[in-house]
């Protein structure tokens, strides 16, 4: 994403500004990114930050509960808010006249969430009902079991919902200290998108906002996760007649040399993806893993994933079995696939169709105003504008070599998380 016509500033309370204006669409958004996630929470307290998101739609007395949904369609706008391991996000999309209405409501959130003490309570049973509704996947399960096990030190461990002991523990007073630490002026980024006036834009998130107090330092997340030096294995069993197979492999954060490196090799097993969270995928037949598994009839889907992250992250390998066959056949298969690239490399031919199709697929998640607005506030979270701004850059220089080498460093036994779900009654 080439990122001219921008225009970066932070307030005096340290709240970080990013303008990119443009005359697409009669459109504006606004997307408000705070830098907490699951990463930065304790144990006893996982879940926090998502439970913290779903209270700032709780309302404030400038905006009681429901007030704000009756105007955002009185403006035909559209809002959410979201939580990931890294950041948690507000933001709204209205015609351009109407953009003022979300910084009205997020300075407003800012700074002046309830917490009512019901309220508490009664969200604390619909994420529980979230959570246990979740729980109703054995593929959900098997992905929260190997999570937690491919992660030994870091918070990355722990699911954005929080774990059940935690959710039913944690007080109104634990939620609204995390608020007051987390979701503060100096620990957001403000960016706005679309059909403004970059001055009048700049007065009006300075006169909403400005008055807001910094909040307290935020506690840095220290933990690195060490090396994996051991195979570890999961096996889940349950009541679901459908095998399932995962398979995990620690990955370079966003900023580190091989991140790309490692996205061209997803790409290459897996199919193309677009990596946000408005994303989709090539949805392609032409991907390693799906020729060795799902053409073979070993399984009836196969996927690959990688994302960027702050820290190590998760490659990911998952597939469904195909009726009759083993998950130690599936396992062999990957294998088989996984220590042919080390072996033999891959062709130029192919690196360059994943990297066609990873391009076209990051493309396509930013190309709406609104999403423009996600990946300026994401990549500042997880890297940097200068990251954004060199994706393509960086994609197009990833070789035949650069692949080979990563799979070489990433992929091995004693580096594997795996897990497998086995139907009750049925042999591993």
């Amino acid at each position: 994403m080439p990122l001219d016509n921008l225009i970066r500033t932070t307030l005096d309370n340290g709240l970080q500004v990013i303008l990119r204006p443009s005359r697409r669409a009669p459109v504006a958004s606004f997307w408000l990114f705070y830098r907490v996630g699951s990463r930065n929470e304790t144990p006893g307290y996982t879940g926090i930050s998502h439970w913290v998101e779903h209270m700032l739609f709780k309302g404030t007395e400038r905006f009681p509960r429901g007030e704000f949904d009756k105007a955002v369609a009185r403006a035909g706008g559209v809002f959410n808010g979201m939580t990931g391991q890294d950041w948690t996000v507000y933001f709204e999309t209205f015609p351009a006249e109407r953009i003022e209405l979300a910084l009205q409501v997020e300075s407003d959130r800012m700074g002046n969430a309830i917490f009512d003490a019901e309220e508490t309570e009664s969200e604390r049973t619909v994420i529980l009902s979230e959570r246990e509704g979740s729980e109703n996947s054995y593929f959900y399960r098997l992905q929260e079991e190997v999570q937690a096990a491919a992660f030994q030190a870091h918070s990355y461990r722990n699911p954005v919902i929080g774990w059940q002991t935690d959710l039913l523990s944690m007080t109104r007073d634990d939620l609204y200290a995390h608020y007051r630490t987390f979701y503060t002026p100096n620990n957001a980024i403000a960016v706005v998108t679309g059909d403004f006036e970059p001055d009048a834009m700049a007065a009006q998130l300075a006169r909403h906002f400005g008055a807001l107090a910094p909040g307290p330092s935020v506690p840095p997340v220290r933990t690195q996760e060490p090396a994996q030096q051991a195979e570890r294995r999961i096996i889940l069993r349950g009541e679901d007649p459908t095998p399932y197979f995962l398979q995990a492999f620690h990955a370079p954060p966003a900023t580190h040399p091989d991140f790309f490196a490692t996205v061209v090799l997803d790409s290459v097993l897996g199919g193309a993806k677009g990596l946000g969270i408005f994303g989709g995928s090539a949805n392609n037949r032409n991907n390693r893993l799906y020729r060795a598994l799902v053409e073979r009839q070993l399984t009836v889907d196969v996927a690959s994933s990688v994302g960027p992250t702050i820290d190590t992250g998760l490659f990911t390998i998952s597939a469904t079995l195909a009726p009759g066959v083993t998950h130690a056949q599936v396992e062999e298969a990957i294998w088989h696939e996984l220590e042919r690239i080390q072996r033999d490399g891959v062709e130029q031919a192919e690196v360059e169709r994943a990297i066609k199709q990873t391009k076209a697929q990051f493309v396509f998640s930013s190309e709406s105003v609104t999403y423009e607005a996600y990946w300026l506030g994401f990549s500042e979270v997880v890297a940097s504008l200068d990251w954004l701004n060199a994706w393509v850059e960086q994609l197009a220089a990833v070789t035949p070599e650069d692949v080979q080498r990563v799979a070489q460093k990433s992929f091995a036994r004693h580096r594997q998380t795996v897990g497998w779900y086995v139907p009750e009654g049925e042999e591993e």
